[in-house]
């Protein structure tokens, strides 16, 4: 997390908010994508640059000149009583197709519980997934892997050298893990 502004960097805001400067306009359009749909509130821009709120309301405003000079695809616009970051009117048509395409497809519980124990339990091969399971996972596993959540990442030392199966950064990524050192203790998971 970023250190909060001292003195020096909020007298250099409070000075520094003009279309001209560019810098403080920056760090107000990053605070409004980090704000999302919330927005911010003239008030809440005012308590970030230490200015008062017809100044935050100038601020908006002058960011707004600034990305429509510059054809920005993102405009700051001004929705009930918060400032947000809007697409540009022109992107609607992409969008319109944006929203008709389907939406990946959660996995089923099979699924999951495969890629649980392939996560706790990698290098594991199917017939132990299944050991474990109590039931046949080919169509779970070739899921996983079809997705890029689960892998082959060789070969068992055993009768019939069976695939060995690890989980992915795709992994890690669909579940907001650093790595596998990440993943919850079993005994938090029973209790939890």
């Amino acid at each position: 997390m970023a250190p909060t502004p001292g003195a020096q960097e909020k007298a250099e805001l409070r000075s520094g908010f003009t279309a001209a400067t560019g810098g403080s306009l920056q760090a107000l359009e990053g605070l409004l994508f980090a704000a999302g749909t919330e927005g911010l509130t003239d008030r809440q821009i005012a308590g970030v640059f230490d200015v008062d709120e017809p100044a935050a309301t100038q601020m908006c405003l002058d960011l707004r000149d600034l990305q429509t000079r510059e054809g920005r695809r993102f405009l700051v616009e001004r929705l009930a009583d918060a400032w947000q970051l809007m697409t540009a009117p022109e992107l609607t048509p992409y969008l319109r197709q944006l929203a008709l395409v389907p939406p990946p497809s959660s996995l089923s519980q099979a699924a999951l519980e495969t890629l649980a124990i392939i996560a706790y339990r990698q290098p594991i091969t199917r017939s132990q997934i299944e050991d474990i399971r109590g039931v046949k996972s080919d169509k779970a596993l070739g899921t996983l892997v079809a997705r890029g959540l689960a892998q082959e990442i060789a070969r068992a030392d055993s009768p019939g050298r069976p695939f060995l199966y690890g989980t992915t950064n795709d992994f890690l990524d669909y579940f907001g893990l650093g790595s596998h050192r990440d993943l919850p203790p079993l005994e938090q998971m029973d209790h939890g």
